[in-house]
Parts: structure tokens; sequence; C-alpha cells
């Protein structure tokens, strides 16, 4: 039987050691040639479970390895590919303790349905042959032989929306881009992903660049664009690479350029690299940074789809929709808009992160709940504690408590209770994590990534930064969440750009459902989640501590001493950084108000 090792290679898997587990597989088939009938070792990209990475998967029998080491590979030779015989240690356990051999018996994969991440983690996306035997360019070749108006009308009844954040229907923009006469008209791909803890463009530009490609050419046919420019994040390195990679090797094969497939249609794609700035993920920020100017939004009296890149027509859609578009001209749009619900159609890639058992890369159908998709796929929240909120929408994206886990997750429902889908990333805290702490680090993060250009957004955020650090040092005033309140709705209102105005998420949700904890700040000086150090001392339960010292080995301060029999917390020494808290698997270790104020 031929076999092949799909090692995964993603930046996750990459930086615990993938590529060495790929190395130390490919010696051991070679030190195994003889025995062996043929195997080859591919490397892949991200293949999702990147909490329990390096990953690896023996096709066609679908064994799936986790957490595997160098050390690993010649067992995996020897006894799955030769012997086949699964070895134990490194499959996955099921909540019974059961070892699971399929990655589709996994729940973390058995709930998804991929479109967008279709070939990630099974090509090797540097070969676009294999792009090609998976069915790549096929609909391409198809859109080939429709007219623009025939592709736009298939987009329009799959009622793809935009999965860069704004959810505005595709179709739509495709066709108001198409029936201008003005030429030359451009289409660009977004893929300046800088939300903290997102990596889902930069996992599909980088385990399936033709996919994007084969996107954006379809929709260039559609409006008639002869130009297109992928603008990607500078610090995605491995996306930049596999992205230039795979517009020449379309360009050989006569996918790109003057003569696309011997018609006589011409089109031409070029790479720009990003300055790293979180606001060129806005879209008119994005093209000012293309034509060479600073990267600043502009207000949008005129769409750029009229006026555009250098004031010409442009379609400018993000990785993730590029990635769909193939799939709904090869299968129809009336198909992909049965996936999903009524008005967010298909799917959506998420980076679930934070508190969740099983981080990684994620695609589901819309629709689904938040508990399923955090309990069921994600695992629940790690060492049994209690589910506080989740975050979605990325820094600009508001928070959703445990009471609202049964919602379901479209571009509408979101939006009512106050957050967005954003382009998918998905934090998770647990009942440590501060809802009013979370609501400063992220307004913090927005006030360094503000252009500055409008007032409501650099004034506003500067002010929130300023009250909520006052809140969480223990100086909050009464009054101080009104004004929150306010400022927030100014920001909304008044804004320039969508940056400006989706900032105060954080902020009026987290006032919204946890309003308790910002008035446990100000009134009583105390921080219900121990997260504040000027709030928060710690002690010991010592009823229910049992020695072990976990605590002691972890404090960087030594505040914590053995003293007869017990360990207590010497308070002028501790900083309040929480280690022994999170290293208590007897959660001996209770936060109580204390610390400076």
């Amino acid at each position: 039987m031929t076999r092949t090792i799909l090692v995964c290679c993603g930046t996750g898997c990459r930086a615990n050691g993938g590529m060495d587990v790929s190395l130390a597989l490919t010696a051991a088939v070679d030190a195994a040639a003889a025995d062996a009938n043929v195997c080859c070792v591919t490397e892949t990209g991200c293949s999702g479970l990147c909490e329990l990475g390096p990953l690896v998967r023996i096709m066609p029998d679908d064994i799936m390895y986790y957490r595997v080491r160098p050390s690993d590979a010649h067992d995996i030779i020897q006894k799955t590919v030769l012997e086949s015989e699964p070895i134990e240690r490194l499959l996955f356990k099921d909540s019974s303790g059961n070892h699971v051999l399929h990655q589709a018996d996994n729940p973390f994969y058995g709930h998804q349905k991929k479109i967008a991440l279709r070939n990630v983690g099974i090509i090797d996306s540097r070969s676009i042959d294999e792009y090609i035997a998976h069915g790549g360019y096929s609909a391409l070749a198809r859109a080939l032989e429709m007219t623009s108006d025939e592709i736009i009308r298939e987009v329009e009844e799959s009622g793809i929306r935009g999965r860069g954040g704004a959810g505005f229907p595709t179709g739509r923009k495709w066709r108001s881009a198409a029936v201008l006469e003005s030429s030359p008209k451009y289409v660009i791909c977004n893929g300046d992903e800088g939300d903290p803890g997102a990596f889902m463009d930069g996992s599909i530009m980088d385990g399936d660049p033709h996919s994007v490609l084969e996107g954006m050419m379809i929709g260039a046919l559609a409006i008639g664009a002869e130009e297109g420019f992928l603008y990607i994040r500078d610090e995605y390195i491995q996306a930049v690479k596999s992205m230039k990679k795979a517009i020449r090797a379309a360009e050989k094969r006569g996918l790109l350029g003057e003569s696309i497939l011997g018609t006589n249609r011409k089109l031409y794609f070029s790479v720009v690299r990003g300055g790293g700035a979180f606001v060129c993920g806005e879209s008119t920020a994005l093209m000012s940074s293309i034509e060479g100017n600073v990267g600043e939004p502009r207000a949008k009296y005129i769409h750029s789809v009229e006026k555009g890149l250098w004031g010409c027509p442009t379609v400018i859609n993000n990785v993730e929709t590029w990635a769909n578009i193939p799939v709904i001209i090869n299968g129809g749009g009336k198909k992909f808009a049965e996936i999903g619900t009524k008005d967010s159609t298909g799917t959506k890639v998420f980076a679930l992160v934070g508190k969740v058992k099983y981080t990684g890369l994620v695609e589901v159908p819309m629709g689904i709940t938040l508990r399923k998709l955090i309990f069921e796929i994600g695992g629940g929240i790690p060492n049994n504690r209690k589910f506080k909120a989740v975050q979605t929408g990325g820094p600009s994206g508001g928070c959703i408590p445990a009471s609202l886990l049964d919602i379901p997750v479209d571009f509408d429902t979101l939006k009512e209770y106050g957050t967005m889908m954003g382009s998918g990333g998905m934090i998770v805290m647990d009942d440590h994590s501060c809802m009013v702490e979370f609501a400063r680090y992220y307004v913090n993060f927005l006030c360094g990534e503000s252009c500055g250009k409008c007032t409501p957004c650099r004034e506003g955020l500067r002010h929130m930064r300023s009250i909520l650090t006052n809140i969480c040092n223990g100086y909050g005033r009464e009054g101080d969440i009104e004004l929150l309140e306010m400022i927030g709705s100014t920001m909304i209102d008044c804004s320039l750009c969508a940056l400006g105005s989706s900032a105060p998420n954080p902020v009026l949700t987290t006032i919204r459902y946890f309003r308790e904890e910002y008035e446990a700040h100000i009134r009583e000086h105390r921080c219900p989640a121990g997260v504040c150090k000027a709030l928060t001392a710690f002690s010991v339960n010592h009823a229910v501590c049992k020695g072990c010292m976990a605590c002691t080995a972890v404090c960087p301060t030594r505040a914590i001493v053995q003293l007869n029999g017990g360990f207590p917390i010497i308070t002028k020494s501790c900083n309040g950084c929480g280690s022994c808290r999170d290293v208590c698997r007897f959660n001996a270790i209770e936060a109580v108000k204390g610390g400076r104020v």
C-alpha cells in the first residue's frame, strides 16, 4: 500500500518542532526503504489542533498522531507504516479515556465542515500539481466559459458575505464594480490580519495559497480586472513566501499573465507587504498603503468599488472570502447557500484560543452555537474552571457572557448582542479573567494602533485608557462607568472608519454584561477575579492545601514560605502575579481584597 505521511508544519507545529519531526520521518523512511513499499513525507499547512502539535497523519489509513517528537519517527515507520500497527501513546484520548485512531472521530474535527480550509493540512502548499490533483483551478476553467453575469449570479445566489469583518454581501460588491465601464479595475486580497490571537488568513495563505489565487482570478474575470494585489502583513513571512511562489507557479502554467489558459484574457498579481499597522486592515487605509501613501482611512462617501485603488473601481475581499469562491463556482451558489443560516451562509474559520482545552484553527457552519464551538470542539475550559466569557471579532469585538452560550454564531446575532464576527478571532476566558482589565488591555492596544486622524477615535481611546487604568489601579470614581459609556457612544457615532466606531466594543460589552465587576473595583476597591494587582492579595486555604509546594516553586519573589506546617504568603514580598494560583491543582490559593490600595 502506498502511504503518505502528512506532517503539520503550520505556525504552531513549526514552533513545537514540526520541521524536525518531518526531517526525522524522512530519514526513517530512507533507512527503511528496502522494506517499505512506497512512503513519502509531505509537509502541510496548519492541521488545526495546535494545542496538541506537532501533528502527523498517515494516509490512506487516516491515523492521526499528536505531540509527535523526532524520536517517535522510527516507531512510526516500523510499526505503523510497515506493520500497520497504531502506536497508542501518540493517539488522541477522548473524555472517556478511549484512544481515537482517525481524525474524523476526534470531536475537535468531527463537528467541523471545511470549505475554506478544504486543502489546508492535506496538500503540500508548495506544489501546484497537488492543488490541481485536488480539483484546483477547475473552477477557473469553468469561469472562463461563463459570462461575467453568470459568475456574479452564482456568487449572489451563494449568499456569501465578506469574511473580513463587515459582512457585506460579496456578490453585490462584485456587481457594483462589474457594471462600471471605467478602467482599469483592480482586485485586492486583504491579508493584513492583525488581530491578537488570530491566524486564520495566515494559515490559508501558507497552507493553500492557490485557492486564494483562484478565487481572485475568478473575481477579476467577473468584474473585468486585469491586475490584482495581495496585501499581506509583514510579519507573515511564511505566507508571503508561499503566495509569491504560488504566483510564479501559476504564471509558468499559463494561469496568470498575457493569456489565461490560452484565452485572450490577461491577468497579473503582485504581493505587497504591509508595514505592520493594524489600521491597514481597514480597506481604504490598505489601498492608501498600496499606493505608497501613509496607511490612513478616508471617508467613504464614495465606495471603493467605484473609486478605490488609484481612484479606479476596486473589489477588495479578505483571504477567506476569496478561498470560498472556487467552491461556489464548482458546486453552485445554491448548494453553498444550503450551509449555515438564511442570512449567514456557508462556514466560518475561527482561531479558537484563550482558556480552552484545545486551541487551534476550526471551520464550522454558520449558526453553530458558542456552546458547541467552545465545549464540544474546543473541549471546554482547562482544569475544570468555570467559563466566564468569550470575545469575538478581535480587539474591536465584544464579550459574550455564559448566559448567552446558546446563541447562534452568525453576523447578525453577534451584532445584536454588541459584538461582531470580525475576521474570526475567538478568545475564551475563565473565571480568573478580569473584565475591566480585559477592556483596558484592548483599549491600550487600540490606542497604539489608532492612526490618530480623527478626534473621536484618537482622543476617545486615550481617555478610555486613562479611566480604565485608574479603575484597575484602585482610583476609580463614581461616574466613571457612565463617562465610559458616553465616550463609547460618541466614538460609534462620529469616528471616521470602522476601526474607530467599533473600538469601544470591548468596553461597552463588558459594562453591559459585567457591570458589577466595574462597581466592585470602584466602590469596594476589589477585583473579583483576583487579577488587578493593586486590589488583590493572595492567601492559602490550609483546609484544602495538600502541601505539594507547587506554589513555592513558581513564586518569583519567594513570598510563600513553609512555616509551622503551613505555607503563609508574605504580603510585602508578594508581587501579585498570581502564578501560585495558576499552578495549584487543589484551588488552595485564594484571591482576597488587598493590594496596595
